[in-house]
Formats: structure tokens, C-alpha cells, sequence
């Protein structure tokens, strides 16, 4: 069995699918095409029946069907026999579907979906417009009940209002006129007097601009003499009150341990400090303690100490022996007692210190006590040997810690007594 054949074939001009057309369409002759070609919005004087009569011998023009298959959408498909017929089907429905578009802003044809779409967005037009008009019309029943004579008068009132303000105003523009004319004399009088005092201001500036070269020379020259005089007085002031125990020893802490000039003194498992750095912080203090001890004047009982950078000693007097203030060794062993024995010393001559500090100032005190080779902590009441022998190394630190922190006090005492002294001097002079 054979399929019929698809005729003719139309897409839809929104969504571009295929329609089929009702066979109707093909019974329009040239007299229906052109009555359908008539304007839709008629006025009084165009007589549409006059129009329609003399469409009888009117040729409609082809625009669908000049532009080919592939433009519009649709083919033709058919045997030899039939393309003339097929043919004048087409050019008729294309010429229905261009006066269709000429007539409205949509082009045509549209399917069945895209319609009712579009008619849908025209009855929302149309209800909108009904809306406006029906607006208008209530605001034209409105503006007609009222009093047209009682508007009228308020017009004229307003008029003569706006007549009266006019003349107001063309009387104050005379007077504003009259006096711009004043103030223009007195510009053009005012703009000779300017020019007068530009020339004498010119002839001020350059009188001005030679003395004041002059002074600035001046002032450039006392201003050297006087910052080199700043100069030597700042650097004389800042030499009477330098202190030269603060600027040569600084004792402060690093983690655990007491430093004195960046020396750390003592030693930790976790941080086990080289010997090296440790005898010469020894040195540091053995040299700080000689030289508070030389401005007090005070001379060690039974000790001297020797500051010898990290090989200094203390030297027992009675005995003519030498202690070294310098280690080498480890901890936990029976070796030579010295090292011990001369940290007990030091010990004991910063205790000296303390006691001929308090000999003048009652009110001296070091934070931690100190006696026979052990510091005490006053605020825990726990004592810290200062030997390494059956002690161990934090503990051992710790007491280091201690002894830094009471030789920083001493260190503290003697800097104030020394800027008294400096400024009694001064008071003297």
C-alpha cells in the first residue's frame, strides 16, 4: 500500500514547526484575495464596496512565492502533471498569508498553539486599553460637572496676579540695572587704583626679595654655628650621663638561663650550652663585680678576683692558691672540686658587696639570699646550690639565674649613685 504524498508544507512563523493548512485554502480566487487586501480600519469617507468592486480585474502581488522553497519553509512535492496545479495552490496561500501580514504587526501562518498565545497577549492588551479608557472618560465627566464659570474666575484672579508679580519684577530689574551701571563706574575706578598698587607691589617685592637674600645668608650661617653648638652639647650632656657599667654590662635572660652580655650561664639536657660560652660569661661577672667593688672602694675579705676574659680565676689569699672560675667538664662525676669552690667564692664576695652596700643605704636589699654556696628563693623558700657536684643541671641554672639577678640589682644601685654624684657635680659648677 502506497502512502499518499505530503502536498504542501508550511512552518510556523514563532516556533518554526511544520503545519498542515486546511484544503479550503485552496478555493480563494483573485476577487476574494483582493477584498481581503483592503485596510481593516475604515474611516466616513473610504467606501469599502466601491473598493471590493473594482478588485474584479486586480492582480495580487506574489511575495511568499517569490522567495523560494528554502526562505518560508515549505516544498513542493508532486508528479509532472501536478506541479501546475500545486504551484497556484501555493502562490494562493502565500498571497493570503502576505496580506495577513501586511494587515498586522505578526507574520503569518501560525499554528494552532502560537494562536492562542497570541491571542492571549491581546486579550491583555485589550483589557488594559479598556482600563485607560474607561479612566479617561471618568476623569472627562469629572472635569465637565464642574463649575465652568467659577473656573474662569480663578484663571482671571490668577492672571492678574501673574501681571501684577510681572510688573513687580520688570520695576526691580530697572532698579538692579541702574545700580549694576553704579558698580561698573566703581570697578573701572577701583580697576585703575589696582594696577596703581600692583606697580608699587612689584617695586615692594623686589626691595623685599634683596633684604631677604641677605638675611637668609645670614640665618644659614648662625644656623650652622648654632647647630654645631647643639651638636657639642648634645654629645657633652649625653657623655656626662652615660653610665658605663649600663652600657658596658647588660644582664638579662634567655629562656631559663641568666645572660650577661649575651652570654648564657649555665646549662640545660635540652640545651646543653658549649663550656666555651659559659667560662666567658663567668668572665663577664668576675669583671662586673671587680668593677662595682673598685667604685665602692671596697677590698674583698680572704678573696681577689682576677678577671681573666674565660680563664679567670679567684685566688684565695690566705693560701696563695688559685681557683679557676671556668669548667670543662661534665656533671654527676667526682673530679676536682675547684670550679665549685670558686663559684662559692664569688658567691661570698657578692655577699660582701651586699653587706657594704648596706653599711650606707638601710633600705638595700637583693631579692634572693644568698649564704655558704647556696641561693634562696624567698617567695618558694626553696634554696639552690651554686656547685655542680651532686646537683643537677637545672637547679644549677637556676642558682646562676639567681646570682645575675642580684648582681643586676647591685649593678642598679651603684648606676643611681653615680648619676647623683654627676648631678651634684653640676649643681657645684
Amino acid at each position: 500500500m502506497v502512502e499518499p504524498k505530503c502536498i504542501v508544507g508550511f512552518v510556523c512563523q514563532r516556533c518554526l514547526q511544520p503545519i498542515k493548512l486546511d484544503t479550503g485554502f485552496n478555493n480563494l480566487g483573485e476577487h476574494t484575495l483582493a477584498e481581503l487586501s483592503l485596510p481593516i480600519h475604515t474611516t466616513p469617507e473610504v467606501d469599502l464596496e466601491a473598493q471590493a468592486g473594482s478588485f474584479d480585474q486586480y492582480i495580487p502581488p506574489f511575495r511568499l512565492t517569490d522567495s523560494g522553497n528554502g526562505a518560508n519553509g515549505f516544498t513542493v512535492v508532486g508528479e509532472e502533471g501536478e506541479t501546475e496545479s500545486l504551484s497556484h495552490h501555493m502562490r494562493v496561500r502565500a498571497a493570503l498569508f502576505d496580506i495577513m501580514s501586511g494587515a498586522s504587526e505578526v507574520d503569518h501562518p501560525l499554528c494552532e498553539e502560537c494562536t492562542d498565545t497570541l491571542l492571549n497577549l491581546m486579550d491583555q492588551q485589550l483589557k488594559l486599553t479598556e482600563d485607560e479608557w474607561n479612566d479617561y472618560s471618568e476623569f472627562l465627566k469629572k472635569l465637565e460637572m464642574e463649575d465652568e464659570e467659577q473656573g474662569l474666575e480663578i484663571l482671571e484672579k490668577d492672571l492678574e496676579d501673574l501681571k501684577t508679580e510681572e510688573e513687580r519684577l520688570v520695576t526691580e530689574l530697572t532698579q538692579l540695572q541702574g545700580r549694576e551701571r553704579v558698580v561698573q563706574a566703581e570697578i573701572a575706578q577701583q580697576e585703575d587704583e589696582r594696577i596703581k598698587l600692583d606697580r608699587e607691589e612689584a617695586r615692594y617685592w623686589r626691595e623685599y626679595m634683596r633684604h631677604r637674600w641677605d638675611l637668609l645668608q645670614a640665618e644659614d650661617e648662625f644656623r650652622s654655628l648654632e647647630c654645631q653648638l647643639h651638636y657639642t652639647q648634645a654629645q657633652l650632656s649625653k657623655l656626662k650621663k652615660t653610665n658605663v657599667f649600663n652600657a658596658t654590662f647588660l644582664i638579662w635572660h634567655s629562656g631559663h638561663f641568666g645572660t650577661i652580655n649575651n652570654f648564657r650561664l649555665g646549662r640545660l639536657p635540652s640545651v646543653p650550652v658549649d663550656w666555651s660560652e659559659i667560662n666567658a660569661a663567668w668572665g663577664q661577672t668576675a669583671l662586673l663585680l671587680t668593677a662595682l667593688a673598685r667604685k665602692m672602694n671596697l677590698t674583698f675579705e680572704r678573696f681577689r678576683i682576677v678577671p681573666y676574659g674565660n680563664h679567670s680565676y679567684i685566688e684565695v689569699l690566705s693560701e696563695h692558691r688559685k681557683l679557676p672560675l671556668y669548667g670543662s667538664g661534665g656533671f654527676r662525676f667526682l673530679w676536682d672540686t675547684k670550679f665549685d669552690s670558686a663559684m662559692v667564692a664569688f658567691l661570698d664576695c657578692l655577699q660582701q658587696f651586699k653587706e657594704e652596700v648596706e653599711k650606707g643605704d638601710s633600705g638595700f636589699c637583693l631579692p634572693y639570699r644568698m649564704d655558704k654556696g647556696k641561693i634562696e628563693d624567698s617567695a618558694s623558700s626553696n634554696s639552690f646550690s651554686i656547685k655542680i657536684q651532686f646537683n643537677s643541671e637545672e637547679q644549677w641554672t637556676k642558682a646562676l639565674k639567681f646570682l645575675l639577678t642580684n648582681l643586676k640589682w647591685c649593678l642598679a644601685w651603684v648606676s643611681s649613685q653615680f648619676a647623683k654624684d654627676e648631678a651634684k657635680s653640676l649643681l657645684a659648677r
